[in-house]
């Protein structure tokens, strides 16, 4: 399957799956590359659309910088709930792109004035958890 905007660009599937892994790998490094594979038993469309599209074309965009693409992440997570196994990868994620620990507990601080205290524990604990994986406890 090749896709084209004109006859100058051609795109393969595969390349721009391919462009997506790189862009993967270099924000969530080894969480991101387990969600991926978790996936291909059950839902192999969807892993491909998260690299292909999620990161090939959103994440790859020029508009923001990755450390900020991880403070929007990290704020919709904690807005939506119940996201705590993506908000593992996705701290995992912001800490590898060169936030601070205590940059991600401060937004999530403020998270709470817009979605609640219950919201923005469920978002610490979990960086709690990343945190202590990481040797990054206690945070001074």
């Amino acid at each position: 399957m090749t896709l084209s905007d004109d006859s100058s660009t051609t795109t393969t599937r595969t390349s721009r799956h391919d462009h997506g892994r790189r862009i993967l790998d270099a924000i969530d490094g080894e969480a991101g590359a387990r969600v991926i594979d978790s996936l291909a038993d059950i839902a192999p469309e969807m892993a491909h659309q998260i690299v292909t599209w999620g990161f090939g074309e959103i994440y790859a965009r020029p508009g923001l910088e990755p450390r900020d693409r991880q403070l929007v992440t990290l704020g919709m997570l904690t807005a939506l709930g119940g996201c705590e196994p993506q908000l593992e990868v996705h701290i995992n994620a912001a800490l590898n792109v060169g936030l601070t620990p205590e940059q991600i507990v401060e937004a999530f601080l403020h998270s709470a004035v817009y979605c609640g205290f219950p919201r923005a524990l469920n978002a610490t604990f979990t960086a709690k958890k990343v945190f202590a994986e990481r040797d990054l406890l206690p945070l001074t």
